[in-house]
């Protein structure tokens, strides 16, 4: 699926003042139709111009954010210009910290190209061209660019369901990758009090409850 890129105003009404949370009770958006899309969307831009940064990991502001900065990277479009397939941040699940079941960001490479990142169900994820699988700790390392990716791929910390080979002759545009995820303000959720946690666990239930994420 190649995302529409909507504005508020060109949203169906239904759409317009979409929150997190709205279909509690109901069956998720399906993912793949444009009432899925419209929906992130809205939440997403809402959600963008509601919360203050730093941004909680993994929210689709979070990962919005990050879109942008990569996708206006020069340095990122010339390593990455050969660079074909979609690669998936797998974090596994950590119900401590809010995480109930795994979270998958999906993000679309192509010949330099940023074409979108999203948070994506399980069976999207599953099926990326490259799905980089580790538990939460090995992930925060990798965000604070305490853990090179590449590198952790071989030591086996993170695991990856693809072609190692491919990952290492491009391992220039991984570490830019890398580089700019430090640009996005995060806060995470191992770092902050019971209350602020209790919030981010309400945000990461309503997302999985809307979009099956």
């Amino acid at each position: 699926m190649t995302p529409l890129r909507l504005t508020y105003s060109s949203l169906s009404p239904s759409f317009r003042g979409t929150s997190i949370g709205s279909r509690r009770g109901r069956m998720p958006y399906t993912y793949g139709t444009d009432e899925w899309e419209q929906a992130y969307q809205q939440v997403t831009a809402q959600r963008q111009a509601d919360e203050s940064k730093p941004y909680w990991m993994g929210t689709p502001e979070w990962l919005m954010l990050y879109e942008k900065i990569v996708q206006g990277d020069a340095a990122y479009k010339e390593a990455a210009k050969t660079w074909e397939g979609s690669v998936v941040i797998h974090i596994l699940a950590k119900p401590e910290i809010g995480l109930d079941e795994d979270l998958y960001m999906y993000m679309d490479l192509w010949h330099g190209a940023c074409n979108f990142m999203r948070l994506v169900p399980a069976e999207k994820g599953s099926a990326g061209d490259f799905v980089i699988t580790g538990d939460y700790e090995r992930w925060k390392s990798v965000m604070a660019a305490e853990l090179d990716p590449v590198k952790g791929m071989m030591q086996g910390k993170l695991k990856l369901k693809g072609d190692l080979p491919t990952i290492v002759r491009a391992v220039r545009a991984a570490q830019r990758l890398v580089e700019l995820v430090g640009e996005v303000p995060t806060k995470f959720p191992d770092e902050v009090s019971a209350d602020e946690l209790a919030e981010f666990k309400s945000t990461v239930g309503a997302l999985r409850s809307d979009f099956g994420i």
